[in-house]
């Protein structure tokens, strides 16, 4: 093992978990029928196996520099690894075949350059999200649906040392004094870390992925995530540059639903997307892209979502699109909206449309401004004009169930009339089974189709309601 060097590590990049005590956790084996644990591996590795891989693991470690190991090509690192193995083995004469000796050099170079165990779950296309628990209990969701796999890490550093390898691949850093990051992976999925001591039982890593490929407004027709009228008037909503909030819960869709919605805006218009981590993936060619950014080791460097609307206002945009409201930004976001930038799209967490018009009223109380009741009342309702409720349902389908339009104000509310609603008609199967129903378009949101030049399709629209 010349090849790599002799590894050296310095006192001060010891990991700070190093010298505590190991914690033990329970072992998660029972699980529902139904929902049995998603396995990753079409072997079980015997016993002398799994010794065998630890023991030459911890050699090949402290025998190794993993930064010149990170610059080799993973064929010419294989190469490495696997003549140490195959020597390792016959000179301690372990009876190991060769399959099963691949399998552990798969294992060691994910963990050398990669994402150790993560691995397969990352690469593989119909896993949505990656939840850590604990060393022997990692979660994902796959269509929908909450499964235990079968995937484990060594022990609680072997997480911890995945963990400082996901935010040193960010610029990020992770440890008692920073115990938690938020950003995204170079593939554009959002990762989630925290350690102790803010995480009682371990370090906890959770990974939303996001997938390669669009999907459009009419895939989720299919789907049945919405109707086919939803669908249309949705079109006739944003051909008129009608302002949209997306809200549901974490997890419901509301990103993937900003994305396919995008579709739908003139590809001559300029558009300004502003994030917290990175994650829309518009499908128009006039787009820039902002993200926010933490402060630095010094608490310094802070540039905030309210920051970027401000500056977006300068970038002569023609639809601002921000992919979650959270805070005192909805006040600059519903000024944009108010002021000649008609179109503009904004997600927020709620779980009905009428909580989402109450949030919003929040958030602006938040900006800082001492503005009258009737003011931020007023603000809102002349800046949206749509509010589309999303919901992952117990069936891990994820549905529009409310299509919502704000009419007008009084003293003591916003008042709001649905458009469209998803109404249960059965639950005694695995699948939810619902009609979308149609209410009524009030004449406002007429007029701004007519004012469109989209009367003859609104008519269309219309025609078997």
């Amino acid at each position: 093992m010349s090849g790599f060097g002799k590894k050296t590590t310095p006192e001060s990049e010891k990991s700070v978990i190093r010298n505590e005590p190991e914690i033990k956790f329970p072992v998660y084996s029972k699980m529902d029928a139904k929902y049995p644990i998603f396995q990753t591996k079409d072997y079980k590795d015997a016993p002398l196996v799994l010794e065998f891989k630890e023991r030459v693991f911890d050699l090949l470690i402290k025998q190794i520099d993993l930064n010149a190991a990170s610059k080799m090509s993973r064929p010419e690192l294989r190469g490495q690894i696997e003549k140490y193995l195959f020597e390792y083995a016959e000179e301690m004469k372990v009876q190991i075949n060769y399959k099963e000796l691949q399998h552990i050099v798969d294992d060691i170079i994910n963990d050398m350059v990669g994402l150790g165990p993560l691995e397969i779950l990352l690469n593989n296309k119909n896993v949505n999200d990656i939840m850590v628990n604990a060393p022997n209990q990692v979660y994902i969701e796959r269509k929908g649906i909450l499964q235990l796999t079968d995937v484990t890490f060594r022990n609680e550093k072997h997480v911890f040392q995945i963990a400082q390898r996901i935010a040193n691949q960010i610029g990020r850093r992770i440890d008692e004094s920073s115990p938690m990051v938020d950003a995204r992976l170079k593939d554009g999925s959002r990762v989630n870390i925290i350690i102790p001591p803010i995480s009682l039982e371990g370090t906890t890593i959770s990974i939303r992925k996001f997938s390669n490929h669009s999907i459009h407004l009419q895939d989720m027709v299919v789907t049945k995530n919405l109707s086919q009228k939803m669908f249309e008037f949705l079109k006739l909503a944003a051909f008129s540059r009608m302002n949209i909030i997306i809200s549901g819960g974490t997890g419901a869709g509301k990103t993937t639903l900003l994305n396919a919605l995008s579709e739908l805006i003139d590809p001559r218009e300029r558009i300004v997307s502003i994030e917290d981590a990175a994650e829309l993936k518009l499908m128009q060619p006039h787009v820039v892209r902002l993200e926010s950014r933490p402060s630095n080791i010094e608490g310094e460097g802070t540039i905030t979502i309210r920051d970027l609307v401000k500056n977006a206002l300068r970038m002569r945009p023609d639809r601002i699109i921000i992919g979650e409201c959270r805070g005192a930004e909805a006040f600059d976001m519903l000024q944009a909206m108010n002021t000649g930038h008609d179109g503009s799209m904004s997600t927020l967490h709620s779980n009905s449309s009428k909580e989402a018009v109450n949030r919003l009223e929040n958030m602006v109380i938040m900006s800082g401004y001492e503005l009258p009741n009737e003011a931020i009342k007023d603000y809102v309702t002349a800046a949206i004009d749509i509010i589309i409720q999303i919901a992952r349902m117990r069936d891990g389908v994820r549905r529009i169930v409310q299509v919502t339009e704000v009419i007008d104000y009084d003293k003591q509310t916003i008042h709001i009339q649905d458009i469209f609603t998803f109404q249960h008609t059965s639950s005694l199967t695995n699948e939810i089974e619902g009609k979308y129903v149609f209410h009524e378009i009030s004449l406002k949101l007429k007029a701004k189709i007519t004012e469109a030049g989209l009367e003859e399709e609104f008519n269309k629209f219309m025609e078997g309601i």
